[in-house]
């Protein structure tokens, strides 16, 4: 039987515990030819707080693991009874594999988006009010004209020599005011 994926629910905040739990218990069961990967998938971001720029890592789906791993009673057992694991996502008794595609989307192994580009945490709406924070018109206030997710660019209007002037920013240059 060849090795699929499954999702499993963990205790939010435990999953790298459950992880490394269940790691240990495969190789005290003598498993790991029937278990691959344990994945708890994460993505870095960028956050902006008190003007201040930082990255951290967080967790893309908090409270649950991506486990590959040939399915069958002592391979569910052991998953089942490792600490901090609730379960399988799909039911215990015959959970639905995971599409090897879905599982590289995950991973960013489809090639749609490079890994090392940090996410901006905050999302901005039309009219929010913000102070830019980067750049040459750093200090400066303005009103969001235009949001551009893909390219997590922003179109702010601020006034220079009292005119109204569209200015193009990434999202880790402004902060939200308010």
């Amino acid at each position: 039987m060849a090795l699929a994926w499954y999702i499993v629910h963990t205790y939010s905040g435990f999953e790298n515990k459950a992880k490394l739990a269940l790691e240990d218990a495969i190789r005290r069961h003598g498993l790991e030819s029937k278990f691959g990967e344990v994945l708890v998938p994460t993505e870095t971001v960028v956050e902006v707080k008190d003007g201040q720029k930082r990255t951290t890592t967080r967790k893309v789906y908090p409270g649950y693991m991506f486990v590959q791993m040939e399915l069958d009673n002592e391979t569910m057992h052991v998953v089942k009874s490792t600490p901090k694991v609730t379960g399988f996502i799909g039911g215990d008794r015959a959970p639905p594999p995971v599409p090897e595609a879905e599982i590289r989307r995950i991973t960013h192994q489809d090639g749609d988006e490079d890994e090392t580009v940090a996410r901006p945490v905050v999302e901005f709406e039309r009219d929010d009010e913000v102070r830019i924070i980067d750049g040459p018109f750093a200090s400066m206030k303005g009103r969001v004209d235009e949001v551009n997710p893909a390219r997590l660019k922003l179109r702010v209007l601020v006034s220079i020599f009292g005119r109204t002037t569209p200015v193009e920013l990434d999202f880790t240059q402004v902060e939200r005011l308010g």
